[in-house]
């Protein structure tokens, strides 16, 4: 009997914890929140560079605006589906391609917090460059960074840290994209017992075709499970039985990106290959993509900065019916909400990018949560922008037209937003659930949620308290509804996707909302910004706090009061012709 999709998720669930959490765990804030909890240690105080660090980035981000302004055409790489190979060298010669990996290995030794201020800039003038960076180095090579063998570092690691090599990450196939356990790539050990041979097919691999190093998950065969275990190798494209199927998928954006079509036949890969642990690749793979995803927020907020300041211009200089855009109420609202996401945005990524940078052991959730909200937020604010612009936004000799395209494949790159909305509430609750079945073995706990107080969150400023209070009611009433799913659903919440998505998104939205409520915290310690600035800011955060909570509330609703059962009953008529 073929395995339901309940018991496939579960089983990647499990996976995913067993491989990335295997030993005794810190508390992690995102995890907190399905309890109740707000962890002010992992939250507060708003992460901020050092002095010398913020200034060593400084220096970065002006080097390669000056750069991209002069010598990066984003349009030109978008009609010619390429991006030159003087853009690649001269990010090179800037450092951009090996940016955080250490000096020792031919990198820059940056910071994830620096690294994410570069490819602000860098993903709010082309999208297809931020992917091609991202592909090579956040997940490319990232793998080979944290996981490889001293030999393997010291054979590749230097030209791709220098960007005389380029990096790919193939994982994605016809039967794995966001569901990253079903890789059908066969690895099969050579009767040598030297290496592996490798037979498969992988798809929409960015990078695919030009790298000179790829780390390819294949699966290999294990003694307790029939299916096998997934395995990362390190491979190059002059091994035999290496094919490029197609060199570039024609698509709808990122057209500068190579995205290629890859096959294997008997391709030879040698056991001094493998990286990492034989069996261990899926966390291989879910590691690196957790540093994909930082940088996958950065890429979004630079480009929702350049939609909001263009928005901006228009809205004050074009007139109709005899008041410029900026004097109507519904260009307001659109103006407010795409500064509002922005700031949230930036709030979450550099939350997420100090996280990393603490060395901290688990960040999974923040880094799915940081990408479904960071993509959601862009393709919302583009689209706002473009219908500012009106007639004019729509055609090519402006770049909203492409940024619009472009935009597009963040909802599912790295992980499907539905699928991570699903995912981010299936693991928070895990630890709930675990913690509920030995409560409720107890005859008179049977039906009976925890008891939960709202978390007391402290306020550095008489404008936090309102907020500070609204979040702690509303953390309370999150988890209460988490256990009240629990409960009421047992095993089968794992195929109700209508309840899971709604709990993530409220998780997501409050780990959102604490990275501000945090960020603003701060603000009147901050030196750097003018009065003005700082208003700003207030204006700016407290606006997205009170959004934030009302959408919450909405979703706090839907789980009662919703529309599941017909619409589900109308779907399947449909999908019956």
């Amino acid at each position: 009997m073929s395995p339901t999709t309940a018991e496939l998720q579960q089983k990647q669930l499990q996976q995913a914890e067993e491989l990335l959490f295997s030993g005794p765990q810190k508390a992690g804030f995102a995890k907190e929140l399905f309890f109740g909890r707000f962890l002010g240690p992992a939250m507060l105080p708003y992460p901020q560079l050092s002095p010398s660090e913020y200034e060593i980035g400084t220096r970065a981000v002006a080097e390669v605006r000056d750069f991209v302004d002069h010598h990066l055409d984003a349009a030109k790489i978008d009609q010619d589906c390429d991006i030159p190979a003087d853009v690649i060298q001269g990010l090179s010669r800037l450092g951009v391609m090996g940016m955080t990996v250490s000096p020792e290995n031919g990198g820059r030794g940056f910071s994830q917090q620096n690294y994410c201020r570069v490819m602000e800039v860098i993903g709010g003038h082309c999208a297809s460059t931020a992917v091609f960076i991202n592909a090579h180095h956040s997940i490319g090579l990232r793998g080979l960074a944290l996981f490889g063998t001293p030999e393997q570092k010291a054979t590749w690691m230097h030209p791709l840290a220098e960007g005389k090599q380029i990096a790919a990450f193939a994982l994605t196939e016809p039967e794995a994209g966001s569901d990253a356990s079903n890789v059908q790539t066969k690895a099969t050990p050579s009767p040598d017992g030297k290496g592996y041979l490798l037979n498969g097919t992988k798809r929409y691999i960015t990078n695919g075709a030009i790298a000179q190093m790829l780390t390819v998950m294949a699966r290999t065969p294990d003694t307790r499970d029939p299916d096998g275990k997934i395995t990362a190798f390190l491979v190059t494209p002059d091994m035999p039985g290496f094919e490029v199927v197609e060199a570039r998928m024609p698509k709808c954006g990122i057209k500068g990106t190579a995205t290629a079509r890859l096959a294997f036949h008997d391709m030879y890969v040698p056991k001094e290959n493998v990286l990492g642990q034989v069996g261990k690749g899926l966390k291989v793979a879910l590691t690196v993509l957790d540093f994909g995803r930082t940088t996958f927020g950065a890429s979004c907020t630079g480009a929702a900065k350049v939609c909001l300041k263009l928005s901006l211009e228009h809205a004050r200089k074009r007139r109709q019916f005899g008041k410029s855009l900026g004097e109507f109420e519904l260009i307001k609202q659109k103006l407010a909400l795409m500064a509002a996401d922005t700031y949230a945005m930036e709030a979450a990524t550099y939350h997420t990018a100090a996280l990393i940078d603490s060395g901290a052991e688990d960040y999974m959730l923040e880094t799915a949560m940081l990408k479904v909200f960071a993509s959601d937020g862009l393709w919302r604010i583009v689209n706002d922008a473009l219908q500012i612009h009106g007639g004019a936004g729509y055609f090519s000799n402006m770049p909203l037209e492409r940024m619009l395209r472009d935009a597009r494949i963040n909802l599912i790159g790295e992980g499907a937003n539905e699928v991570l909305r699903c995912f981010v509430a299936m693991v928070g609750l895990r630890g709930v659930g675990e913690q509920l079945k030995s409560v409720l073995k107890k005859p008179w706990t049977a039906g009976k949620l925890l008891h939960l107080r709202a978390p007391m969150i402290q306020a550095s400023h008489t404008l936090l308290v309102g907020p500070a209070a609204q979040l702690g009611k509303q953390i309370r009433q999150f988890a209460n509804a988490g256990q009240s799913a629990l409960i009421r659903l047992r095993e089968s919440i794992l195929d109700r996707e209508y309840i899971q998505s709604r709990l993530g998104d409220i998780a997501i939205e409050l780990f959102t909302a604490s990275c501000v409520y945090a960020r603003l915290s701060a603000l009147p310690d901050n030196r750097q910004l003018t009065a003005k600035e700082q208003t700003r800011e207030w204006d700016t955060g407290l606006f997205y706090l009170t959004t934030a909570m009302r959408r919450n509330q909405q979703r706090f609703r839907d789980l009662k009061d919703h529309d599941d059962e017909p619409t589900n009953r109308l779907a399947d008529s449909l999908l019956k012709e």
